[in-house]
């Protein structure tokens, strides 16, 4: 029985000075650890450190309010690459809530506004990139009716997926061909 309480009591000891070195490591100053923001061209942040170990980061993720970007394109004409043009494309985009934010080429989304003549130009190419696709699901309907018990459903769903596609192909080379 004695054994046995000397046992106890050094397992105490031990346990007691295994606290006491867990609580000077708490109370030990740990340096400031600053978790950094992702960043990229446009982003900046300031970090300020207290002497408390706390830190404040200003962080701005649209640093430049103005994106201004130009796109070079150069097309060919013709059979043989004869007669091409060369386009310059100058887009200016303001960052929302920004103080220079009213601008005539940005609607209220911020989505450049486009002319007239691109919209006009964009929505023929549908048109006629609807009919030609929905033509080309047309001509594969017959293969499709053939599908026992879901036949039907199949060559309806090709003439859709031929007009879906054939008006979003026919759309961009409508826009490529007016240089919009």
């Amino acid at each position: 029985m004695k054994v046995f309480r000397w046992v106890i009591g050094g397992v105490g000891v031990i346990v007691a000075v295994a606290h006491i070195g867990v609580i000077g490591h708490l109370t030990k100053r740990q340096p400031v650890q600053v978790v950094y923001p992702p960043t990229n061209e446009y982003t900046t942040y300031n970090v300020t450190v207290n002497p408390d170990g706390s830190y404040t980061i200003d962080y701005r993720s649209h640093d430049p309010t103005v994106l201004d970007s130009e796109t070079y394109t150069d097309s060919s004409n013709g059979v043989f690459g004869v007669g091409g043009r060369t386009t310059t494309t100058r887009n200016r985009q303001y960052v929302p809530g920004s103080q220079s934010e009213t601008h005539t080429g940005v609607d209220d989304e911020g989505k450049p506004v486009r002319s007239e003549e691109c919209i006009k130009a964009e929505g023929g190419g549908e048109s006629n990139g609807a009919l030609v696709g929905a033509s080309l699901g047309a001509a594969a309907a017959p293969m499709l009716s053939g599908i026992p018990y879901v036949g039907w459903l199949a060559a309806g769903w090709g003439v859709m997926f031929g007009q879906d596609i054939g008006s979003q192909v026919g759309g961009e080379i409508s826009n490529t061909i007016s240089g919009c």
